[in-house]
């Protein structure tokens, strides 16, 4: 798993309009290629009257699997163009569509890219770019002596802290950056002077800079 990666954080959509055709951009973060070919398919019976659904989608962490759909534009004018964009924003798991209503104006090769890059912008910004990062669970089981301490030290550290169960003891998920997890167990033997039993779990992302 990837230490941190960029992505969109939920479906948006924004239309622009560029010699009397109207562009809508859509964009939203996907996990499989299955999940990006359902977006596609979904926005295309929606706007099935649309004269184009072009689409480009790039996911997994090494780019594995990434398409770019003209959809009837001429080749490379238009899926190429928003895929470009989903690359140049360092974004991965992100599937993007811009459907075209034409206006009446040929806009000539040039002119499309121009035009289904601007729309890919429009999708993404409207989506939300954001970093997710990988966090580890590490739980931390103290005596109610030390939860205080341990409470202002965590805050102290910038440290994410999830769920807080007390019991006849205090467990305290403590999310620190997968990378620093290691360093972090440690250091919490060694604060807790080997009295927390400390059990690391699984690791998930969060949005960078989200409480």
């Amino acid at each position: 798993m990837l230490d941190r990666y960029a992505t969109v954080r939920e479906y948006g959509s924004r239309e622009i309009v560029i010699k009397k055709s109207r562009f809508i951009g859509h964009a939203r973060p996907v996990e499989s290629e299955e999940e990006a070919v359902a977006f596609i398919e979904q926005l295309k019976k929606k706007y099935w009257d649309a004269t184009h659904n072009c689409s480009a989608y790039l996911i997994g962490e090494r780019d594995e699997w990434q398409k770019a759909l003209d959809d009837g534009e001429p080749s490379g004018t238009a899926g190429k163009p928003i895929l470009e964009v989903i690359k140049n924003r360092g974004l991965k798991n992100t599937a993007v569509v811009v459907t075209r209503y034409f206006g009446g104006i040929m806009l000539g090769a040039g002119g499309l890219v121009r035009a289904y890059t601007d729309g890919a912008v429009a999708g993404i910004d409207a989506a939300g770019p954001i970093v997710k990062v990988l966090h580890r669970e590490v739980a931390v089981d103290i005596d109610y002596t030390w939860y205080g301490k341990l409470e202002n030290v965590l805050r102290d550290r910038g440290i994410r802290v999830g769920d807080v169960a007390f019991t006849d003891r205090v467990r305290v998920l403590c999310l620190p950056e997968a990378g620093e997890a290691d360093r972090f167990q440690a250091w919490m033997t060694d604060f807790t002077q080997g009295q927390a039993l400390i059990e690391a779990g699984q690791a998930r992302y969060f949005v960078e800079n989200e409480g």
